[in-house]
């Protein structure tokens, strides 16, 4: 071979390695009441990054879905095709309790254990953890009506992914969807046309057009439609008891950015059988209890690609060389490294802190449930729109070997925004923060608490807490309230995550986040940690080995 063709200074492949390997996960998870199930997290961890799974991410993304509305013979059929890698992520996930364990394991830390897992698994890919994460949050929703959680809610919990159209009584375990999204409304659903009928014996007939339906494959929806009452939530199979097809017409599947291995598709309802689930009327109160639980899992999948990206970063840092040294040992990557960890690290503390009040709040905390609420709404707003920034700054550490797709970076960098829109894009989540202060104004007593607990510990964060108060005292104008939801969102996250890191974190990264998200010493792009920052104790965590 030419010696042109000799390869070097090119990082070698990076698997073979564990995505459990976080000390600001796993100390969180002991903490927080979920140390029980470290053994679990770790081994998910491993298996999330081996060379198979990695495989099967690679190939599952790089073989979307096709639908097939007609069978051969002209017969309408409406099924999504998944390439084989699809049905072993899912297999994995499922197995592993990701979808609904907590509701089955009534154990302290049940959910907090559960997040690790999906924060764990969701770095190899995150495409499938959307049908995941909507059979975890329906099951809430769905004991709005006992009958029915009764017969579906074990089949939901059950461990066994049975993938294919059948009856869902007579299958081993169901996937469950959610079906909200209209054309003319989008994230207002209360403008949904979709009508319900009702048919006489205990169902409705539904009809209507769906805009966005993610995961329409699953075995059952929970899905809004207007009746006599006005908006009421619904479940829908997608197989009758009878073993013929509900009328759920799959009209095509949405050519996305990101999430390319998950179908999302336009659906037509044509008089589909569905059950009532809740009061007639109260659809939005029953089916919210669902969105608060897919926005935690969108909290845990931009902290989840977060931690890809700077591990991928770091890896290639720590490999290459560039002006006679490797990137890793040069003052700039190093800073730049270091504020992906520091925004890294945040991020998880922060999410991990919301599935402990999840526990907490199931338990019957009314504290926490307030904390919930309030840190939920503005933590999906400001950890998600970080993801998109966190994914371009760790491709670009890669330089034009992040841009290519062999890299993986691409994907990561691609899944990133959906995060921030699924379930209330930006200023959807900015608002119901201000509609949390509302209608909980507890929300705000439970965070100060959380907040002031850290009280002293560092001037920075006294500092911004305080401003947290003023900016709350110009909220008395509802016109200029809104003006300033996203800032009081932003606020609200970055002085929770300051406490969290202050009292349970890394003092390096702790240091480092206060003197640059609270103490305004930082520029406005990564890489401008200020000159007193410890970016060697910071890097060497962020490159640990737990043991």
């Amino acid at each position: 071979m030419s010696a042109t063709h000799e390869v070097f200074n090119q990082a070698p492949p990076l698997t073979g390695f564990t995505t459990a390997d976080d000390p600001a996960l796993l100390e969180a998870l002991r903490r927080e009441g979920g140390g029980w199930g470290e053994a679990e997290v770790r081994a998910l961890g491993a298996r999330a990054g081996s060379e198979q799974v990695q495989d099967w991410a690679r190939t599952a993304e790089a073989n979307p879905p096709v639908l097939r509305t007609h069978d051969r013979y002209g017969h309408r059929i409406d099924e999504v095709e998944f390439h084989p890698s699809w049905h072993e992520l899912m297999t994995a996930a499922v197995e592993s309790g990701q979808h609904a364990a907590p509701w089955a394991e009534a154990r302290p830390g049940a959910h907090l254990v559960r997040a690790a897992k999906f924060y764990v698994w969701a770095q190899a890919e995150p495409g499938h953890g959307c049908p995941v994460s909507m059979t975890y949050a329906a099951i809430p929703a769905l004991r709005a009506q006992p009958e029915l959680a009764a017969v579906y809610e074990p089949l939901l919990a059950s461990r066994t992914y049975d993938y294919g159209l059948r009856p869902p009584l007579g299958k081993q375990g169901l996937i469950a969807g959610m079906s909200m999204t209209e054309k003319q409304g989008g994230s207002d659903v209360r403008a949904n046309t979709t009508t319900a009928v009702p048919a006489g014996d205990g169902s409705y007939t539904i009809t209507g057009h769906k805009w966005f339906t993610s995961a329409p494959m699953s075995d059952v929806f929970l899905v809004l439609a207007q009746t006599a009452e006005g908006l009421t939530c619904f479940l829908m199979p997608r197989v009758l008891p009878d073993g013929t097809r509900n009328a759920m017409r799959l009209q095509r599947l949405k050519d996305k950015l990101g999430n390319r291995s998950n179908a999302s598709a336009e659906i037509e309802y044509e008089q589909a059988v569905a059950w009532p689930v809740g009061e007639p009327g109260r659809g939005v109160r029953t089916i919210v209890e669902m969105v608060n639980m897919t926005r935690l899992d969108c909290v845990l999948g931009s902290a989840a690609g977060m931690r890809a990206g700077l591990r991928q970063a770091v890896h290639h840092a720590a490999h290459r060389r560039a002006f006679g040294a490797e990137l890793i040992d040069q003052p700039l990557m190093r800073n730049v490294l270091a504020d992906l960890a520091v925004e890294s690290e945040a991020a998880t503390l922060l999410a991990m802190r919301l599935a402990a009040a999840v526990d907490r709040s199931m338990a019957g905390d009314t504290g926490e449930a307030a904390l919930r609420r309030l840190a939920l709404a503005a933590g999906k707003y400001w950890v998600c729109k970080r993801g998109s920034t966190h994914a371009a700054e760790a491709l670009e550490c890669l330089g034009g070997n992040g841009y290519v797709e062999e890299s993986g970076m691409p994907r990561l960098y691609r899944e990133a925004p959906l995060l921030s829109i699924w379930e209330g894009s930006g200023n959807v989540a900015a608002l119901d923060v201000l509609r949390a202060l509302q209608k909980e104004p507890a929300g705000l007593d439970a965070w100060f608490a959380e907040v002031d607990a850290a009280a002293g510990a560092d001037a920075r964060l006294d500092a911004a807490a305080a401003r947290v108060r003023t900016l709350l005292a110009e909220l008395s104008d509802p016109a200029r309230a809104q003006l300033l939801a996203r800032r009081l969102a932003e606020q609200l996250t970055l002085v929770l995550q300051g406490s969290l890191l202050v009292r349970h974190g890394d003092p390096a990264v702790a240091d480092a986040f206060c003197a640059s998200r609270l103490g305004a010493d930082w520029g406005n792009a990564f890489g401008t940690l200020p000159a007193g920052a410890d970016l060697g104790a910071i890097l060497d965590r962020a490159s640990a080995k737990e043991s």
